[in-house]
């Protein structure tokens, strides 16, 4: 399975002027925008570290999923939430020739942690041999930051500024995440079932 993102988050959509604020940065000067290239990657960063901790994405864009066969065919767990809709499923064969399903062939049950493409009568149609299933869909929590939950904007907001003000150390360990971004986004991060219990 492969998920890809088919459009970033809009800059514009960034909370730049909070994040300058956050971070007590000067203002009323000529060069107020000079930082603003940095500042935008460290955000962007941060979304993106939580978006992958939690498995949610903050602000609606499009992505597609590729998968070379459905593990259930009866219902799809779609690999992120919140999932908005499902745009269009399309099987590919081997040679390439692509055909768009008919959406009445499926629907989306929407779940905040696992969304589910399920067929309408009782099997998803079958994926051709060495081909795959191509699914679009829109996902996201809001359509701009003035839409997210105040924790998980407050998270990115901090993880953000630990970037901004270590961004001179290389001498942290892989995965390190402050203690406050983690206590904001722990409601939002999905439980896993596995043989051994929960995950």
């Amino acid at each position: 399975m492969m998920l890809s993102e088919l459009t970033p988050v809009p800059e514009a959509a960034l909370p730049l002027a909070p994040f300058k604020a956050h971070l007590r940065l000067g203002s009323g000067f000529g060069e107020d925008s000079l930082q603003d290239e940095v500042l935008i990657g460290f955000l962007r960063a941060a979304l993106a570290a939580i978006e992958g901790r939690t498995g949610k994405a903050l602000i609606i864009r499009d992505f597609e999923m590729e998968i070379r066969h459905w593990r259930d065919r009866a219902r799809m767990i779609l690999p992120i939430a919140p999932v908005q809709a499902v745009t269009a499923v399309a099987m590919r064969g081997a040679g390439g020739d692509e055909t768009v399903l008919d959406a009445s062939l499926y629907h989306l049950e929407p779940d905040s942690q696992r969304p589910r493409l399920c067929p309408a009568g009782s099997l998803l149609p079958p994926i051709p041999t060495g081909g795959l299933a191509r699914i679009s869909l829109q996902a996201g929590m809001a359509s701009d930051w003035g839409g997210l939950p105040a924790d998980l904007g407050q998270a990115v907001m901090l993880l953000a500024a630990h970037y901004y003000e270590y961004r001179a150390d290389t001498g942290l360990h892989g995965g390190c995440m402050p203690f406050g971004v983690t206590s904001l986004i722990e409601r939002y991060r999905s439980l896993r079932l596995t043989l051994g219990g929960l995950a």
